[in-house]
Formats: C-alpha cells, sequence, structure tokens
C-alpha cells in the first residue's frame, strides 16, 4: 500500500511531480482507451450510419448506468484512500470488503431493471423505426453483464485509491485492446483480406452491432477477473489472506451512503440530461445521431487525460486528509487543476486542427463527416474550463465532498445547458446543441473553480 510521504517541504513543483507521477498510468489508460474507441467506432461506422446511430441512440443510457455504478464505487474507494492516510490498515480491508459485498448486489439489481427496459428503451429515446432493433439487442447484451463490470469498477477504484495506480491502468489498456480484438471477430462476417499481396480468409460471425457488445462483455470477464486477482490476491495489503470481517457495518454503510447517494444524484443529473439531449437531437434524423455520437468519441481524446487527473487528486486529497493534512490537501488540489488546465487546453487545440482526420477515420459517410467536424470545433473552446470542472470534482471526491458538485452540476446542466439547447436546435440544428454544450461547460468549470478555492469542501469529516 503506498501512502503520501509528507517528509521535507512540499513543494509546487514536488507537488506537481507527485500529481503527474499518479496521472501518468491514468492518462495513458485513458487515451489507449479514447484509440480504441475510436477503432471501435470505425468498425461499427463500417456498416453504415443506421448501426452507429443505433449505438449513439442508447448510449446516454448506458453512462447513466454507467455513472451509478461508479458512485457506488466511489464510496468506498475514499473511505479507503483517507484511511490509507491514516494508516487504518484492518479498517481499509473491512472496507474493501463490503464495498464488494455491495456492488455485486447493486449490479445485480441494476442489470434487472436495464433487462426488463431494453426491449422499449428505444422506442422511449424517439429512435427511428429501423435502428431500433439493433439498439434493443446492444443495451440488452450490455446489462446483463452488469454485475461483470461494476466488480470491475470498484476493484480499480480500490487499487488506485491505495495508491496503485499502474495495475487497473494496464488492464483498462488490456480491456481496449480485448475489444477491438473480439469486435474484429464478431461484428463482420468471414472475409478475404489483403495482407502484402496474399489474400487470406479471416473468420467472422457477422453478427454486427451485436458482435459489438458481445466484444466488449467478453473483454470485460477477461479483464475483471485479472483485476480481482489483483485486488484480492496481489495486493500488498488489500489481500484477503490478511484478513478482514465479512459482514457490513453501520458506520462504513452510512458513509459510504452520504458520498455515493450525492454522486449518484450527479451522475443522474448529468445522464438525465444527456437522455434528454438525445431525444432534442434524435428528431434530426440519422446522420445528426450519428454525428453527436462520433463527434463524443472523438471529444473523449481531449477530456479522458482530464479524468486521469481526476483520479489522482481524489488519491492525494483523500490521503492527505487522512493523514490530518488538510493544507497539503488544499495544495494538492490546486496543483492538480492548474496541470488538468494546461494539458486540456492543449488538447483542445489539437482537437480542433485534427477534427476532419478524425472524422475520416471514424465514417465513411461524407455528410456525417461535414456534420460531425463543425460540432467538434465548437466544443474545443471549452476544453480549459471542462479540465477545471472535472479535476475540481476529483478533488473535492477525495474530501468526501459530493453534494454540493452535484448541485453545482444540476443548475448548470438544466438551467444552461438542455433549456437554450432546445431553442438553439430550432435555428441551428445539432450545432446549436454544442453550442449549448460549450457554454454550459465554461459555466460549469467556473462554478467549480469558486467552489475549491473557497475551501469548505475541506471541512467535511469522513473517517
Amino acid at each position: 500500500m503506498k501512502e503520501l510521504n509528507f517528509d521535507g517541504e512540499l513543494t509546487l513543483r514536488k507537488m506537481l511531480g507527485m500529481v503527474i507521477r499518479l496521472s501518468i498510468p491514468t492518462i495513458l489508460a485513458e487515451l489507449t482507451t479514447v484509440l480504441m474507441e475510436y477503432i471501435d467506432a470505425a468498425m461499427v461506422g463500417s456498416l453504415g450510419a443506421n448501426s452507429t446511430a443505433a449505438i449513439g441512440l442508447v448510449s446516454t443510457t448506458t453512462w447513466l448506468i454507467g455513472g451509478l455504478s461508479l458512485a457506488a464505487s466511489t464510496g468506498f474507494s475514499v473511505q479507503v484512500a483517507q484511511l490509507v492516510g491514516a494508516k487504518r490498515d484492518g479498517d481499509v480491508r473491512n472496507v474493501v470488503r463490503q464495498g464488494m459485498m455491495f456492488v455485486v448486489l447493486f449490479g445485480i439489481a441494476l442489470m434487472m431493471i436495464a433487462v426488463a427496459i431494453s426491449g422499449s428503451l428505444p422506442g422511449w429515446l424517439g429512435g427511428a423505426e429501423e435502428i431500433r432493433g439493433d439498439a434493443a439487442v446492444y443495451f440488452r447484451i450490455y446489462a446483463l453483464f452488469l454485475p461483470v463490470m461494476q466488480l470491475r469498477y470498484i476493484s480499480g477504484a480500490m487499487l488506485q485509491c491505495s495508491g496503485d495506480m499502474k495495475t487497473p491502468s494496464e488492464l483498462n489498456i488490456l480491456l481496449c485492446v480485448l475489444d477491438v480484438i473480439f469486435n474484429f471477430f464478431l461484428i463482420f462476417p468471414t472475409r478475404q483480406i489483403d495482407i502484402f499481396g496474399s489474400a487470406v480468409t479471416v473468420p467472422g460471425a457477422g453478427l454486427g452491432v451485436a458482435g459489438a457488445a458481445l466484444g466488449t462483455v467478453f473483454a470485460e470477464l477477461a479483464v475483471t477477473g485479472s483485476m480481482l486477482y489483483a485486488l484480492c490476491v496481489r495486493s500488498p495489503q488489500l489481500a484477503f489472506r490478511y484478513g478482514g470481517r465479512w459482514r457490513f457495518e453501520r458506520s462504513c454503510m452510512r458513509t459510504a451512503a452520504r458520498i455515493a447517494i450525492p454522486s449518484a444524484f450527479e451522475h443522474s443529473i448529468m445522464c438525465g440530461a444527456y437522455l434528454v439531449a438525445t431525444i432534442i437531437v434524435a428528431p434530426l434524423g440519422t446522420v445528426s445521431i450519428a454525428a453527436n455520437s462520433l463527434a463524443i468519441t472523438a471529444e473523449s481524446l481531449c477530456y479522458m487525460p482530464g479524468y486521469g487527473i481526476g483520479a489522482a487528486a481524489t488519491t492525494l486529497v483523500g490521503q492527505s486528509i487522512g493523514a490530518g493534512r488538510r493544507d497539503a490537501a488544499a495544495r494538492f488540489a490546486r496543483a492538480s487543476v492548474l496541470l488538468g488546465i494546461g494539458i486540456m487546453a492543449f488538447m483542445g487545440v489539437i482537437m480542433y486542427i485534427t477534427a476532419p482526420a478524425m472524422f475520416r477515420v471514424l465514417t465513411t459517410s461524407e455528410e456525417v463527416r461535414r456534420l460531425g467536424v463543425s460540432v467538434l470545433r465548437i466544443e474545443a473552446f471549452a476544453e480549459p474550463l471542462y479540465a477545471a470542472s472535472i479535476v475540481c470534482a476529483g478533488a473535492m471526491r477525495g474530501a468526501g465532498d459530493t453534494l454540493v458538485p452535484g448541485v453545482l452540476s444540476l443548475i448548470s446542466m438544466w438551467g444552461f445547458r438542455i433549456c437554450p439547447a432546445i431553442a438553439l436546435v430550432r435555428i441551428f440544428g445539432l450545432r446549436g446543441f454544442w453550442m449549448a454544450m460549450c457554454g454550459e461547460l465554461c459555466l460549469r468549470g467556473v462554478l467549480f473553480l469558486i467552489r475549491l478555492l473557497r475551501g469548505r469542501w475541506l471541512k467535511r469529516e469522513i473517517i
């Protein structure tokens, strides 16, 4: 277990170095994830705009479910970070066990609900008749494996908050690679490809959109097993061989609820807004749905480094508070935010310049390309302040402050994205929706920065 060492002066340079060292494995994993998503999207995109639109239609719902799963894990992983900083190893192991039991039960409940609504969901979202069948199949396959995904989330979060950023990052990279490999054989039919002038027959299942879903869940199964092995067997302090209590404790569960419920509320707000956004975009037609989905995939190249830095900030702030060093927690938060803004501002410039090349990879449809490039370039201007909101949220999460960020997200998302988008879409189409998104992300960044700099989030007591 890797708790912080507070020996010597914590200079800005030293703190940035610690943030970078913890961030790099996660950033590399996130960037690899994005690259693999590009390949994944290109594979599905080669089947036509309808296939891309089918997955894009239900993507906001999968984000909602994923957000709820992450929130459940957060309730326990933040406790791990603070208990590690306080060097309470026995309590850490108890929290790990309780967290794993809870998320399995939670994952089963989510699975049952998601499977039950899978047939009706595409129609509720306003999808065209020709894409509803594929969208329902994709979502149903995804739903059946939610307990597995939930275990991967919490295992990775526990390892990260204990200070081990490398293992979950490497396994997430493996997840992406396996996803592409499985997709290669499951999406397309048996075919011949040219390799150095020779025709080679490549076997394939020809499952199309269903193959993309199956490729993802097969990769999840393989990586979740490895993640559980790293946590339960290999971890020098969290491994099961060191003992711990396998029963729910009121104090642990109450603390988890205090952290997770506001976080789940925030994710629900965000993804509920994304669902409404899907309903707003869906009437614009298949081209707009496909361009919107692919632009979101392309933009993730920009903001994923921010999530990597935010994860490092959660660990550093949480362990600092557990060690009784709230001054260090505040300084780690500010250093992380500065780093995140700088990196995502640079990535925004790159995204603006390379947008046409990105869409040439993602789709063969010229209409989708033109529209996608235009909306992606609108979003590039929001990246620095988007970084501020992501990293501030990660830092405040390490202190257990999840309620106020959720309220800020509610105000920002519904008041300054969804409402303006309804009006702007009527005038500018999909571009109007992305104009509203750009403005809202900038406002959210400002609100989160004000919250961070005022420092009230540091006064929460978790352990």
